[in-house]
């Protein structure tokens, strides 16, 4: 039967990749517009740049994501299924992890997060300037992005 052949499997997996990463993209955009951080308070954009399995590491995938705060706003109370590191492009980002003190990050600066770890504040620093992050993310492609927190 065709569908047994090795060639109709690698196609196979070579379409079903192509067309994961947009529909992935297009599911985190919605999520994540929709978890707004109350209804004064437009949500964070978040940009995906990039979604990529990774060959040397079966199993898990990278992301590349941006995330852009306007004067004053805030992310929800979340956590990641996957390792998460942070660089700040622009700006300054108050963030805390549950069981440690909030830190302010300037334009520059850097934090990991391990996986699971509960991301209880992640902010614009100022009222008046927007922010920026990139976040680089690695995680199963079945694993969640962010999750709300429960209060």
């Amino acid at each position: 039967m065709i569908t047994d052949s090795p060639t109709y499997q690698v196609i196979t997996m070579k379409v079903l990749h192509l067309l994961a990463a947009p529909f992935a993209a297009l599911a985190l955009t919605i999520s994540a517009s929709a978890l707004a951080h109350g209804t004064d308070s437009p949500s964070e954009k978040i940009s995906v740049l990039q979604d990529q399995m990774l060959k040397n590491v079966p199993g898990k995938k990278a992301m590349m994501i941006e995330v852009d705060y306007k004067p004053g706003q805030s992310s929800i109370a979340h956590k990641h299924d996957g390792t998460a590191m942070a660089y700040v492009l622009e700006g300054e980002i108050v963030s805390q992890v549950k069981g440690e003190q909030p830190v302010t990050y300037k334009k520059g600066q850097y934090w990991y997060e391990p996986a699971g770890s509960e991301h209880l504040i992640s902010k614009n620093a100022s009222k008046s300037k927007p922010a920026k992050l990139l976040v680089f993310m690695v995680l199963s492609p079945d694993e969640k992005v962010l999750i709300p927190l429960e209060n």
